[in-house]
């Protein structure tokens, strides 16, 4: 099936665009439009695989197409490229938020790695001003233009380097001027979250949320790994969690599941699986059940009772938008509202806010698909 990722699809005969939304795991540098990136690869000099907007986006969409989360991570070296300036980073933060909020978003976390944007000259704390400024920018103009909506940063630090401690410690420097969390990203396999004890030791004294790519690219020890050692919160993607799961029957369509220790404690304790459907079938994370969306086991997890979230991961990358991976899992598993907006409630209650907050977003959302 094909959903146009900058259109809008009705479920019970409401738009889905129109809805309240929450995202929670969306990429910076995986966000940016291609007409942009043309544009600042010309001024910084950069070569491009192709300089017509529309080639390029199809360019990202077949390179991230590879069913594995290394190749993926691959075509990133293009729009990092593009962001080493403030003016390259405001205007990309800018634009990132923006577009969430001609999608529908109310809330967005955006997550990015400051160690990746200083080739330019920038410092790390100089780097994240950028983008608070964009934000900000952002937030006024979706605001002028009559819609509503908040972006927080979550400071990424990359598992496969050695500067997660430093990222930590920028994180909790600017936990008021606008970060909100810290995330630890990178190739999984064999970059387990034990080997950052220091930055998790720092924000769990600082008591500085986290969440931890984990169960993308490797199985259930990397996510045993983000809750002990990473003292995560909410799983990037988690998706892996369903190896701990075993079906032992089925009823008609019930199935009966046994739960391993891990598993179960992930659905008792409500840690929040930020899926990204389209993106865990191009990474491979879903290869052990299957290459289609129908094989992805974000209904069992749903069925389950696990917190599950819905999330684009890489906007550009996918060629995706939180309203198109909506339309594809109603398209899917005939999800209706209620299904909706329990995703959107799971997110929102994941949010990293002060729980305030969190239930006033709860509040807006339950309104709007009341409305």
């Amino acid at each position: 099936m094909t959903i146009d990722p900058f259109g809008d699809a009705r479920v019970e005969g409401v738009s889905i665009r129109s809805l309240p939304k929450v995202s929670l795991h969306d990429h910076l540098d995986g966000g940016l439009r291609p007409d942009t990136i043309v544009e600042l690869a010309e001024e910084a000099g950069v070569d491009l695989p192709e300089t017509d907007p529309a080639r390029l986006a199809s360019w990202f969409a077949r390179q991230s197409d590879s069913g594995t989360l290394e190749k993926y991570l691959e075509t990133f070296a293009v729009t990092t490229a593009v962001m080493q300036t403030r003016a390259a980073l405001t205007r990309v933060a800018k634009e990132f938020v923006e577009d969430l909020a001609e999608d529908g978003v109310i809330y967005g976390e955006v997550r990015w790695a400051p160690e990746q944007h200083l080739a330019g000259g920038l410092t790390l704390e100089e780097a994240v001003e950028a983008v608070q400024e964009g934000i900000e920018q952002g937030e006024d103009a979706a605001d002028d233009d009559g819609r509503s909506i908040r972006v927080g940063q979550l400071l990424t630090a990359m598992r496969q380097n050695d500067r997660s401690a430093e990222i930590a410690r920028l994180a909790v420097a600017f936990r008021d001027e606008g970060v909100v969390g810290f995330d630890l990203a990178g190739p999984e396999d064999g970059h387990p979250a034990s080997a950052h004890e220091a930055a998790f030791a720092l924000l769990g004294e600082s008591f500085l949320p986290v969440t931890v790519h984990a169960g993308e690219g490797a199985g259930p020890a990397s996510i045993r790994s983000a809750l002990l050692d990473g003292r995560a919160l909410r799983l990037g993607h988690g998706v892996r969690i369903a190896e701990d799961l075993e079906i032992v029957g089925r009823e008609g369509e019930e199935v009966r599941v046994r739960f391993g220790d891990l598993a179960r404690w992930v659905r008792d304790r409500e840690i929040p699986l930020e899926l990204a459907p389209s993106s865990n079938l191009q990474t491979g994370a879903t290869a052990a059940w299957g290459k289609t969306l129908e094989d992805h086991p974000f209904d069992l997890l749903y069925q389950l009772g696990f917190a599950v979230t819905v999330n684009t991961d890489n906007r550009l990358m996918s060629r995706t938008s939180l309203t198109r991976e909506l339309a594809l899992l109603v398209h899917t598993f005939d999800y209706g509202l209620d299904d909706l907006e329990a995703f959107q409630l799971n997110a929102a209650a994941g949010a990293f806010l002060p729980v305030e907050e969190r239930e006033e977003l709860i509040e807006l959302i339950g309104e709007g698909f009341a409305a």
